[in-house]
């Protein structure tokens, strides 16, 4: 079985075949994702609201995210594994490299920072110091006050050519992946066709190079509503493994994300 790579996702988006990831927080879930063929998996901030009960992912520690890549590392064999750079973790270059540090040391093999073009500098700082990055862009959770909730990034044309720009220039920084979140289709698409690093979606329509999900949402498990752009696999398939399954066949073969998922 042959481990999953930025080689090997850059490999997937010239070929044009979709690849899926997903959140993982635990050993057992992660073993259980990466036997069934999830060619990602991300030790998201996300535990903030899905494991830990806040109502955002601000108050998630590099202690948190360094514990949970430890456990997630231990259970898989194939899948590319990021860590999320939890909220003001990377607030200076220098900060940034101190925390990369740790998630890396973790088990790690990339880490996950949210913002644009005022982390160009952190960007390829890790960069040539061996530490792989995906930049985060669109609707990034931990700048949720700024935005005023979770809101749809990048509707209007200036918002989108920013998004855009930022992109491109994330990539020349040396950005190796890049999600995008709760975007309109039309921009995702824009940029993936624009980029020459893989695309991951979430919320952002069919054209991105793979997709990814909070592991809670796809199991009808998180509390209080599934986003509009995720989808209960687990209730259409009645058995974990078998969701997830259904989950990689589905975007594999371009059903998921439908119309339904999807921002315009």
């Amino acid at each position: 079985m042959s481990k999953i790579t930025s080689s090997t996702l850059r490999t997937f988006k010239q070929e044009g075949k979709k690849f899926t990831a997903l959140t993982a927080y635990d050993a057992s879930f992660a073993g259980a994702f990466d036997s069934e063929g999830v060619d990602v998996l991300l030790v998201g901030d996300s535990m903030g609201m899905v494991l830990q009960g806040h109502n955002d992912t601000l108050p998630v520690t590099v202690d948190d995210i360094a514990y949970h890549t430890r456990c997630v590392r231990r259970g898989i064999e194939r899948a590319l594994l990021i860590a999320d750079m939890p909220f003001m973790s990377y607030a200076t270059p220098e900060q940034t490299m101190s925390n990369a540090t740790k998630l890396m040391q973790a088990g790690a093999n990339m880490v996950k920072v949210e913002g644009g073009k005022w982390l160009l500098e952190s960007v390829s700082m890790l960069t040539e110091r061996g530490i792989p990055v995906c930049a985060h862009l669109g609707l990034t959770p931990q700048s949720v006050h700024v935005f005023g909730g979770f809101k749809v990034q990048g509707r209007d044309a200036d918002n989108a050519q920013r998004i855009l720009d930022e992109a491109l220039a994330l990539e020349a920084a040396g950005a190796q992946l890049l999600v995008v979140e709760c975007i309109p289709a039309a921009l995702a698409k824009a940029i993936t066709e624009a980029l020459s690093i893989p695309v991951i979606g979430i919320g952002a329509g069919k054209d991105t190079d793979g997709q990814i999900l909070v592991m809670h949402d796809v199991l009808g498990i998180s509390s209080g509503y599934i986003p509009r752009f995720s989808k209960n696999y687990l209730k259409q398939t009645g058995e974990i493994r078998a969701a997830v399954r259904a989950y990689i066949s589905e975007v594999a073969e371009g059903v998921f994300p439908g119309d339904e998922h999807t921002f315009n």
